[in-house]
């Protein structure tokens, strides 16, 4: 279906560029997202460097190209430091002694010339069978994924009952620059995200828990998020900064 034409808008001293579901200013282009559960302005910058800025359903377009307006200082420095992050995303090779993440912890590979499987921990290594080194990333995803079924079903089933959420269904797979979703009572977790340390995996299952009160990020959601993880501002501080590392497999 083609694009609907973007039509210009003076804003400030901006040329402002405007459709239905887009919005250029200064050059950047905003993916629109309107709710009618929305109460407030919200522009977010992924980690992909993608924008999108979501709003209430009747706000008029000239005031969604204003927003962005008195937040371009604030839009190009999280999309330089975006950039400034993918660069030190390491990139495995999947040689002896390499590290790889496992909730948190580095775990050294280790290269087996006779092993039944493709991969395990094992004594503190990760074992990798030298023959399956040329499809490694696939093995290691595997494996992530299965483990990291097992570790969020638990965390799941025990933070859905504290926040009075009904999950009828648990996936992990991958969601691109997303470390988890929730929709539908199903939650869906990036397999990258059992990589992470406990502490912020836990914080990851209860921001999408919340959603199932909350679909938007609102006060009242935050609250909730509170309700249940009082640090919760430290914990998104630190994947905010950090979850990047975990990009490089």
């Amino acid at each position: 279906m083609p694009s609907l034409p973007l039509s210009p808008v003076r804003t400030g001293g901006k040329l402002a560029r405007i459709s239905g579901q887009s919005l250029e200013v200064d050059g950047l282009t905003f993916e629109v997202r309107r709710s009618d559960r929305r109460k407030t302005l919200q522009i977010t910058v992924e980690r992909s460097g993608e924008l999108s800025i979501t709003a209430p359903t009747k706000v008029p377009e000239r005031d969604l190209a204003s927003f962005v307006e008195e937040k371009l200082l604030w839009i190009h420095t999280k999309i330089e430091e975006k950039a400034r992050l993918q660069k030190r995303a390491p990139v495995k090779e999947f040689v002896n002694g390499e590290g790889f993440l496992y909730l948190g912890k580095s775990y050294r590979l280790r290269l087996m010339d006779a092993q039944l499987v493709d991969l395990c921990l094992k004594n503190g290594r990760f074992c990798l069978r030298s023959s399956s080194t040329h499809r490694a990333r696939d093995v290691f995803i595997a494996w992530y994924t299965r483990r990291a079924l097992t570790w969020f079903s638990q965390q799941v089933a025990e933070h859905a009952n504290r926040m009075d959420v009904q999950v009828n269904e648990i996936t992990v797979q991958d969601l691109g620059f997303r470390w988890g979703s929730f929709g539908g009572n199903r939650v869906s977790f990036h397999w990258k995200a059992i990589l992470l340390p406990p502490r912020i995996a836990q914080y990851v299952v209860v921001h999408e828990l919340a959603h199932a009160h909350y679909p938007d990020h609102s006060a009242n959601f935050w609250l909730k998020v509170e309700q249940h993880l009082p640090d919760w501002r430290t914990r998104k501080s630190w994947l905010a900064e950090n979850g990047i590392q975990v990009e490089g497999l």
